[in-house]
């Protein structure tokens, strides 16, 4: 009886072992496929197009250069059943030759249909240049706005190399050749061509503001130091034209540019661009769950991981902690 016991006790385990085993599995499976389910679902653009409607499109994130949003603005230009359009931006900008893409889209669907732009969070460096391409900006009090600047980054990795003993050798055509480099200090000269061209971008940045925003030049001194400034700061610089929400937005395209009121407003999306990281089908499995928080976190990790990638000059707002 006492070997039977054992035997039985131990049969009993290694079926408790099996059954967490495929519990576990299920519950992961389980989570997999709602969040598979979610994200399709958040990535279906679901809006009756052919009635009347106020477009809204997303510029989120960190903006480069998107031929899908591209299209996606082209489309609405040309939609019969599109009033008007609400830029909402959350962003605190992106490389410039994507800002400067992102703007010229914008200008160019400003020609066919009216365009508003609203901060619901940040607009900062090519974020705010993306503000500045609709015919009028509505911020919320607290969003943030401006950080008109350039930057250009690179690592120097010369002390860590001297300390692993490598030295990096190179043969180039001419002395300003593929600086500057992170494997050597930059030369005096290599640093001030790199400045050249950051002041030059800068120099466009500037006027661009300066053109779009009716500002005189101490008015441009003012803003362009490439400080942040909150949406209430910036009505009297300027940098807004009105604080509000994305309702007061619509309401500025009712009054001022004759759409009808009380149309829908509708999100349009770019057509098959959707994120397949793991950020964005975790992101969204969240949102499902209910658990927003959580999804805002995932978001602004693949927000952090697209910044890593980014290369070139940057129009973006990046605050450090000390």
């Amino acid at each position: 009886m006492p070997m039977l016991d054992a035997e039985a006790i131990a049969d009993r385990r290694r079926l408790r072992r099996k059954l967490t085993f495929w519990r576990v599995a299920g519950i992961l499976a389980l989570i997999l496929a709602v969040g598979v389910a979610g994200f399709f679902a958040a990535g279906r653009p679901g809006v009756e197009r052919g009635r009347a409607h106020v477009a809204r499109i997303l510029v989120n994130g960190v903006i480069t250069g998107n031929q899908r949003l591209a299209d996606l603005m082209r489309d609405v230009g040309e939609s019969r059943a599109v009033s008007g359009v609400v830029i909402s931006i959350s962003s605190p900008g992106g490389t410039t030759t994507g800002s400067e893409e992102l703007f010229r889209n914008i200008r160019a669907l400003a020609a066919k249909k009216p365009v508003v732009a609203f901060v619901d969070g940040t607009a900062a460096s090519g974020g705010y240049i993306t503000a500045i391409a609709a015919d009028h900006i509505v911020a919320r009090d607290t969003s943030l706005v401006g950080s008109i600047g350039v930057l250009f980054q690179y690592p120097d990795m010369t002390g860590l190399l001297d300390h692993v003993g490598v030295k990096v050798e190179a043969i180039k055509s001419a002395p300003l050749k593929a600086e500057p480099s992170g494997f050597r200090p930059t030369s005096p000269e290599a640093r001030a061509a790199l400045q050249e061209v950051v002041n030059d971008t800068y120099a466009w940045f500037k006027r661009l503001v300066q053109e779009r925003r009716r500002m005189t030049e101490a008015e441009l001194a003012t803003v362009s130091t490439g400080q942040v400034f909150t949406g209430h700061q910036g009505v009297p610089l300027k940098l807004v034209d009105a604080l509000g929400t994305e309702r007061d937005a619509v309401a500025w395209l009712e009054r001022e540019k004759g759409v009808r009121q009380d149309l829908p407003v509708r999100t349009w999306e770019p057509r098959g661009d959707r994120d397949f990281s793991l950020f964005a089908m975790a992101a969204s499995g969240a949102d499902l769950f209910g658990l927003g928080g959580l999804g805002a976190t995932l978001r602004q990790a693949s927000a952090a991981a697209d910044k890593a990638r980014l290369d070139g000059l940057l129009a973006l707002w990046q605050p450090t902690e000390k």
